[in-house]
């Protein structure tokens, strides 16, 4: 069994989407979080996160925690869901580099727009190639590995769906996110994020 420690409405609600099409079986614990950009919650002391942040998942006595290690991780745990290629596969090394391409480019970038730090050159630079490389990428092909999805959309994705805003206008990244948010597994984990969203508040 699973166990994703988890506060709705956050990065963790990414991991509720790449646990929905794993499909293997899980359990939910919900813990609070300080959120930053709204300086509202606590860390709750029941979350083995070391920074008592989410996402983080316990697994055959493993604990695992961010983002791309957890995608990571279960990708290889459950090969047969076919969510990331495996090793010896010869994608694997374009799996690796999408993957830690969103945490070292795209999330920068697209913090650098929210904090109107464009000014700068470098971060300026920086957010253009982040752009110009989705937009070449999604123009030639529906998913960032070509025509399978794979948990790289996930991360990837993750990050338009919640911050479409910071991004240019434009019918490729739009079509992407509308291939994403088709995604049944993708649905069923927004339902159930907003239940608990809901539980959490009332």
């Amino acid at each position: 069994m699973i166990t994703l420690y988890h506060c709705p409405r956050t990065r963790s609600s990414r991991i509720l989407w790449l646990l929905e099409e794993v499909g293997a079986p899980y359990a939910i614990e919900p813990v609070s979080i300080f959120r930053p950009m709204e300086g509202a919650g606590d860390p709750d002391p029941a979350n083995p996160h070391p920074d008592k942040r989410v996402p983080a998942i316990a697994h055959n006595g493993a604990l695992i925690a961010e983002s791309v290690a957890i995608v990571l991780y279960l990708t290889d745990a459950f090969p047969r869901a076919g969510l990331g290629p495996v090793i010896g596969d010869p994608r694997r090394g374009d799996y690796l580099t999408w993957c830690v391409w969103y945490a070292a480019e795209m999330e920068p970038a697209m913090f650098a727009k929210f904090g109107d730090e464009l000014d700068q050159p470098m971060k300026r630079r920086s957010y253009e190639q982040v752009v110009a490389r989705l937009e070449s990428t999604l123009a030639r092909q529906p998913y960032v590995l070509g025509d399978h999805f794979t948990a790289a959309d996930i991360l990837v994705g993750s990050a338009l769906q919640w911050a479409r805003a910071v991004f240019p206008e434009s019918p490729i990244l739009d079509a992407y996110v509308d291939r994403l948010n088709a995604r049944p597994a993708l649905q069923r984990s927004v339902a159930l994020d907003e239940a608990r969203g809901l539980q959490m508040v009332g």
